[in-house]
């Protein structure tokens, strides 16, 4: 006879899964040290890095719907496995491409395929499934600082690379050491899924919980919220270097400011995910993104120093994935953890369409006026609509049966 499925220690899913995304995306947000290395050997466009960038957030958006589908059905650690060969695959592949449509194929579809098998909708879906609801906006606060301090941790040792033994050296030295996350999928073999635990109970199908999903208002409105975080995080992270270089300011600086953003970040997401057991998270979003939108302004108004750089890292750290804990505990919440790698998933792909948006304009825009600005602007009006956008958000448990209230 079949018996529950046993939990796995908070402390086993905490430890795995915050080593696996700050591996995985640490190592993803250290790419925009790459732009000039690369467009400048190869003689491609600063449009032509960030196509490829911008595939890649789409690809992952897309593929993090089917991963997290997967992760629901058949655990974690599978899809963490293919996710690790895909990631180093794609990294190999982003070193020793000769011409753009292999580094649009491997930088974009491979290691976007990657990062959606590897990062927080998979991983998340385990702490929903393992850890209490009273604990578990906190414990995903846990998840994304860890990711926060692979920023912060692998940005330096990515420019460190790329100096001393060059770009697609570093890139293949990235390819080995990503496969540290297999041992660490190990810790998150969930009961239940495989051998003799009984799976863990579904009262929809797949098809059930997303008509419900799309159909409700507050699901439509994280969305849209999570586009903004996209296009605003991944234009910032892979085209501010960049945009500093072309101030005048060194390298360095570009890669100080990007380790800034994963420290603080620690700290950020942190406190959203422990506030998020405390406050509404709605209210939580919408001052996240207002802050951004008036950290950006007043970031382009103030004379452009070093030390003005670090102080907006440091500020935009604390905003930066601080989205994520507030957003996936209010999907958990409403609708339960039955699906919520594949809800999740969802949410995450609007996310990704936003990134897309943001690393394409940046390329496209800076090669057509020679100037960031404009994006610039769009990204401080997107986070005012962000901010209006999550104030009406219910997060309430679903009342299954009856029709979606307006939100």
């Amino acid at each position: 006879m079949q018996t529950a499925a046993p939990k796995l220690s908070m402390t086993q899913v905490l430890a795995c899964g915050a080593m696996i995304v700050t591996l995985s995306m640490g190592i993803r947000h250290g790419f925009g040290l790459w732009l000039q290395p690369i467009t400048q050997a190869q003689g491609w466009t600063r449009e032509t890095f960030a196509f490829a960038i911008a595939i890649q957030n789409l690809a992952w958006g897309l593929t993090g719907i089917f991963a997290g589908m997967l992760a629901d059905r058949f655990g974690a650690f599978r899809v963490l496995v293919m996710g690790t060969v895909l990631y180093a695959l794609g990294l190999a592949g982003m070193a020793l491409s000769s011409n753009t449509f292999l580094f649009t194929l491997t930088t974009g579809v491979l290691i976007g395929a990657a990062q959606a098998g590897t990062t927080y909708a998979v991983v998340y879906g385990v702490i929903g499934r393992q850890i209490a609801p009273e604990k578990r906006s906190w414990a995903m606060g846990v998840a994304a600082a860890a990711g926060s301090f692979g920023q912060f941790l692998m940005v330096p040792v990515e420019g460190f690379l790329i100096s001393g033994i060059g770009w697609q050296q570093a890139l293949l030295v990235l390819a080995v050491v990503v496969i540290a996350i297999v041992p660490l999928a190990f810790g998150l073999r969930e009961p239940g899924f495989g051998g003799g635990a009984t799976p863990p109970k579904r009262d929809q199908t797949i098809l059930q919980a997303l008509g419900e999903a799309f159909k409700y208002p507050s699901f439509q409105l994280l969305m849209a919220g999570y586009f903004v975080c996209g296009f605003q995080v991944v234009f910032i992270g892979v085209h501010m270097p960049s945009y500093l270089k072309d101030k005048g300011l060194s390298p360095q600086v570009a890669s100080y400011a990007l380790a800034l953003i994963g420290l603080f970040n620690v700290f950020g997401t942190y406190l959203a995910g422990t506030l998020g057991q405390k406050l509404a998270r709605r209210k939580i979003l919408a001052s996240i993104y207002l802050g951004r939108s008036i950290a950006i302004a007043l970031f382009l108004w103030a004379p452009l120093t070093p030390m003005s750089v670090y102080i907006f890292a440091a500020v935009m750290g604390v905003l930066w994935l601080s989205t994520v804990p507030p957003t996936n505990a209010t999907i958990a919440q409403i609708f339960g953890v039955a699906h919520l790698s594949m809800l999740g998933g969802f949410v995450f792909f609007s996310h990704q369409i936003g990134s897309f948006l943001g690393v394409w304009l940046g390329g496209v825009l800076y090669d057509k006026t020679g100037s960031y600005d404009i994006v610039w602007y769009i990204s401080i009006a997107l986070g005012l609509f962000a901010a209006i956008v999550n104030l009406p958000v219910r997060e309430a448990p679903i009342s299954r049966g009856a029709v979606p209230q307006a939100a």
